[in-house]
């Protein structure tokens, strides 16, 4: 899980008791148990966000026993009250099979829900069913296109897949710069596999697209950030 806790500024104000924020400063402590605590009866009253970390907690077993089935439970309430992250939790746990039966084409549903939100996770989730034909019809146009949506907000194994499928024409036409701008993305977040496919790139590469890509690398980095929140699930089915 990606550690999600971070100081809060100095000039900040403490939020306010009994909400979800004041849970999240609890969490970002350590205190799991305490957010929970206030979490907990926000989710009953049908808070959504509250249920999202709710079932983040049961899933990774921080404050709580870890429970699939439970973590399943709290997703798919918060799904079913419009939020995106748990939209793609919920497909995700279909995909694997985790706290439920696995279900493919239940996960491609709350994956394309999510996806139409714009959450990232759930347009990579989506792209991988679709270049395998899981769930849904193979198409990897489709799924470059979505890895490219989820590259964009800086989703780190799509930057890596969008630039194999660059480098080898994958779903989209061969392109050298684009597969050298992805791959580098990916790479500088720790991707190895970008970073071995980047060194073989390189050697292929002419002067001119090195220095178009890497101009293209600099203006892009600077705006792909990871976004804080519930636990994230990218499922594990291969390239």
């Amino acid at each position: 899980m990606t550690d999600r806790r971070k100081q809060r500024p100095r000039n900040q104000k403490a939020p306010k008791s009994g909400t979800v924020d004041a849970g999240y400063a609890r969490y970002s402590k350590g205190d799991f148990t305490g957010a929970f605590e206030i979490w907990r009866p926000l989710a009953e009253a049908g808070d959504a966000q509250a249920q999202a970390w709710l079932g983040s907690l049961y899933a990774n077993g921080e404050g709580v026993a870890l429970d699939d089935r439970e973590a399943f439970a709290w997703y798919v309430r918060s799904a079913e009250g419009g939020n995106a992250q748990a939209q793609a939790n919920v497909g995700a746990f279909y995909a694997m099979a985790k706290g439920v039966d696995k279900n493919e084409a239940e996960a491609v549903r709350w994956f394309e829900r999510a996806a139409e939100q714009g959450d990232a996770n759930a347009q990579f989730n989506l792209a991988v069913l679709c270049a395998k034909g899981q769930g849904v019809a193979a198409d990897k146009a489709k799924a470059a296109a979505l890895y490219r949506q989820a590259a964009e907000r800086g989703h780190y194994p799509s930057q890596a897949r969008l630039g194999h499928a660059y480098a080898n024409g994958i779903g989209v036409e061969r392109n050298r710069v684009q597969a050298f701008l992805w791959l580098s993305l990916a790479a500088q977040h720790g991707i190895g596999t970008a970073l071995q496919e980047l060194d073989a790139l390189v050697k292929l590469m002419s002067i001119e697209e090195k220095q178009e890509a890497l101009g293209q690398f600099n203006a892009l980095r600077a705006r792909t950030k990871d976004a804080v929140g519930p636990t994230r699930m990218d499922i594990k089915l291969g390239t």
